[in-house]
């Protein structure tokens, strides 16, 4: 696979791929976006460490794939498939409402979501856009509770980049390191998922310890009885 990859990334077509799989996992999280770049910047660091110095039979230098295209891809992939589902979940009506409704997930996510970026903090987009299906409930979440695009959009791009570069860099760093062989490609997808098991775990964290305190006003209040 790395090969067919490695000779992908020497045209454009890697591109139009990752940005393709990476615009798609907002409504199908299963893509393996995140797989698909790393596997795509090993790629990039197997055609670096073997084009150099190199010159083919015609004389000419293999193409060196860009990196930098390759995080611009993913990254603006990423914004634009965001704003499809806010744009979707704004204007989903009553049917998406009452499934929002039903999704304790989705309605937690929106209220957090919500009072997060009233406050300016929307740093939980950006850490949801590394938790698994993460995403997908923030920006439907966004949408559904008609915040202002103005509000999500410049955490939504930083979230994108943040991503795009973190993922491109593991397998490009991975490859330097590690080889560009499936060992090194293991390693990097291990580390992206740790990364979203980390992001999983920070998004669920701030509302269990909100309800903490919630649950000891409640009980201070209770009357007691003898």
């Amino acid at each position: 696979m790395l090969e067919s990859m490695g000779a992908l990334t020497g045209s454009p077509w890697i591109y139009a791929v990752v940005a393709l799989s990476v615009l798609l996992d907002v409504f199908l999280p299963v893509l393996p976006s995140g797989v698909l770049v790393i596997t795509a910047a090993t790629a990039a660091a197997a055609g670096t460490t073997s084009v150099a110095g190199a010159v083919g039979s015609a004389g000419e230098v293999p193409q060196v794939p860009s990196l930098l295209a390759l995080i611009l891809s993913a990254a603006t992939a990423s914004v634009l498939g965001d704003l499809v589902a806010y744009r979707l979940a704004w204007r989903g009506g009553d049917r998406l409402d009452r499934a929002i409704a039903r999704s304790r997930r989705l309605t937690t996510a929106q209220e957090r979501l919500g009072a997060a970026l009233s406050r300016g903090g929307g740093i939980l987009v950006v850490i949801a856009r590394f938790a698994p299906a993460g995403r997908s409930v923030v920006s439907l979440g966004a949408g559904a509770a008609h915040r202002k695009v103005k509000e999500f959009l410049p955490w939504s791009a930083l979230a994108g980049v943040a991503w795009a570069g973190y993922s491109v860099g593991l397998g490009y760093f991975g490859g330097q390191w590690l080889g560009t062989t499936w060992l090194g490609t293991a390693v990097s997808v291990l580390a992206l998922f740790v990364a979203g098991a980390l992001a999983a775990y920070l998004m669920r964290r701030p509302a269990a310890a909100a309800a903490t305190p919630a649950t000891a006003t409640a009980a201070a209040s209770a009357p007691k009885t003898s």
